[in-house]
């Protein structure tokens, strides 16, 4: 069996990018993203993207750095569905590692929630490790366009990153 290799890039995400986005979420989410990119452009987050040689975000993440004093919190990561589990997720994560630490940060953080282990998994290999829980919340777009208030679980995770 053969494999073919993909040069993939990391950069901030645009609203050229917008379009391309339609894996991320619902229409709700993708809108959404627009006001990610201004707060990117004030300087409060940055919000990533893993593209492939042709500009195609396969991946996308924020870091917040209003949420923790001296922590950059990692949250909305996702990688396309059809390239879960190929190496993706860890590029994008390191990648917002370095951006925290670029900011003179020593820590990450995220939550996961707790029905997603395969994430969790992720982030341990990765080296968080669980420090409490929180209750999170957030607005879904259902198929008929209305919002519904999705009520989760999550382990919250850190990282130092000295």
């Amino acid at each position: 069996m053969t494999g073919i290799g993909l040069r993939l890039s990391v950069r901030d995400l645009t609203d050229a990018d917008l379009p391309s986005c339609g894996w991320a979420g619902s229409p709700k989410h993708v809108r959404e993203l627009v006001h990610q990119i201004r707060r990117a452009e004030a300087g409060e987050i940055d919000y990533l993207a893993v593209c492939t040689p042709v500009g195609f975000p396969v991946a996308v993440g924020g870091i917040d750095y209003t949420v923790t004093p001296g922590a950059g919190t990692l949250w909305q990561l996702g990688v396309h569905p059809a390239l879960q589990s190929c190496g993706i997720g860890t590029l994008l994560i390191h990648s917002a590692e370095q951006r925290i630490t670029a900011r003179g940060l020593t820590r990450a953080e995220l939550g996961v929630e707790e029905g997603n282990p395969r994430a969790r998994a992720l982030y341990e290999r990765l080296g968080y490790r669980a420090f409490g829980r929180a209750l999170d919340s957030w607005d879904v777009e259902t198929e008929d366009g209305s919002l519904r208030r999705y009520e989760t679980m999550c382990a919250l995770m850190r990282k130092d990153l000295t």
